[in-house]
């Protein structure tokens, strides 16, 4: 901390949830206690930030100009910075004199833009919450169209970059392509909740504080939108079109992996929500790691497919022994990524070469059961009902791939023993 300085906020923990009342800490959050940190005020803007000193004095003073015509004395600016290498956390505190209503969060063991701004909202005070980018591609009088919106009534004003007066500056035809086949893929995936907005994967929008408060939220990756449209109350909403503006500083953080998370994201979101979040819910059923799981196990499937085509279709061995071995690599394979991410957070608290040697044994004696269970839906599928060798052997893996998780999460990575 730069001596001479205001305080940084203090990072809120425990679950997601914003609470009800401005200004109040849930409990757990604080040492176990909850209080009042202020008087509330109308509007908390969230800016999260991670290697934008190249922006942020300029983003603070633009901002402000702004705010304090529109709203003098009844909003405040919460920078949420993932610990910048570049520092931009201390640039960002040393600018706290000169802006009464800008207040730093700096977040040292948690990472995402999702996770930072409902940190940021955690820690507000406003009746209203609102998020915009930190690298100056949102330009910043929306946010004048989006308070009169909310004040109008709207739960959530989004600025959208799909509705007149909206579009992007110089996107390149395949960022174009694939910002329509994300929109499209969550079409797909959550209808209700995605065709709600024409753009929602934006991440610049204002909502009322009652309509996310008490609210468990699990947030991924950047489209804090979705999550919002996904769990939040929300009846109302409206839209101001937006141009999106190339950077003048920094790099862009877009990368495959925010598009890997994207997708599990709305998954997560689909299994977690509606009819069948009730369902899950009624069945304490880990939706959450059982994704993860498949997702590891279609790697498992290409192992095991890839292996089975060499054996049995080029060297011409038996389909029986040929599935037995390519089985028996999927399964370690499996074991890898499953320790090292589905259920990662219990194996890391179990790192002794003992327990993980013990967790190898039992998943290798579960999948084994699974792979006699496989080989024998393999054998009437082909023999009995003369399916197609590699149909019948990827039905027989979908059967039982149910049948792993659930005891493995019982046996193998037993949860409860690390509370």
């Amino acid at each position: 901390m730069v001596t001479g300085n205001p305080p940084l906020l203090e990072v809120p923990s425990g679950s997601f949830e914003v609470s009800r009342l401005p200004g109040e800490i849930l409990d757990g959050n604080y040492n176990n206690q909850s209080f009042q940190v202020a008087e509330p005020i109308h509007l908390s803007l969230i800016v999260p930030t991670y290697n934008e000193s190249g922006n942020i004095e300029k983003m603070v003073r633009v901002l402000t100009s702004l705010l304090d015509q529109a709203l003098p004395n009844s909003y405040e600016l919460v920078i949420v910075d993932d610990d910048s290498r570049d520092l931009t956390w201390e640039i960002a505190q040393g600018l706290m004199r000169e802006y009464p209503h800008l207040r730093v969060m700096r977040r040292q063991t948690e990472r995402g833009l999702s996770t930072a701004v409902i940190r940021g909202w955690q820690a507000a005070r406003g009746e209203v919450l609102g998020v915009i980018d930190g690298d100056l591609q949102h330009p910043p009088e929306v946010l004048l169209q989006l308070l009169s919106q909310i004040d109008q009534g709207a739960d959530l004003a989004v600025a959208s970059r799909h509705v007149e007066g909206g579009g992007v500056s110089d996107w390149s035809i395949v960022r174009r392509f694939l910002s329509r086949g994300a929109q499209t893929l969550g079409l797909i995936i959550l209808p209700r909740v995605i065709s709600r907005v024409s753009d929602p994967m934006s991440g610049y929008f204002m909502i009322r504080r009652s309509a996310i408060a008490g609210q468990k939220m699990n947030p991924l990756g950047y489209k804090i939108l979705i999550e919002v449209l996904g769990r939040g109350n929300i009846e109302r909403i409206a839209e101001a079109g937006y141009t999106f503006q190339e950077r003048e500083e920094g790099e862009s953080k877009v990368t495959w992996r925010q598009y890997q998370e994207y997708i599990y994201h709305l998954l997560r979101l689909r299994f977690s929500t509606g009819r069948l979040g009730r369902i899950r819910r009624k069945l304490d059923f880990p939706i959450g790691r059982f994704i993860r799981f498949v997702m590891v196990g279609c790697s498992g499937l290409i192992v095991d497919m890839g292996v089975l085509y060499f054996l049995h279709g080029v060297l011409g061995l038996g389909l029986t022994r040929s599935a037995i071995f390519a089985g028996q690599l999927a399964i370690l394979n499996n074991f890898l990524w499953n320790d090292i991410w589905t259920f990662g957070d219990v194996s890391r608290k179990q790192r002794q070469w003992g327990k993980v040697l013990k967790r190898l044994l039992k998943f290798n004696i579960i999948c084994l059961m699974g792979l006699i269970l496989k080989i024998l839906l393999l054998n009437v599928l082909f023999n009995g009902l003369h399916l197609n060798p590699y149909l019948a052997n990827f039905l027989a893996i979908a059967v039982v791939t149910v049948w792993n998780f659930w005891i493995n999460l019982k046996l193998s990575w037993r949860v409860t023993q690390t509370k």
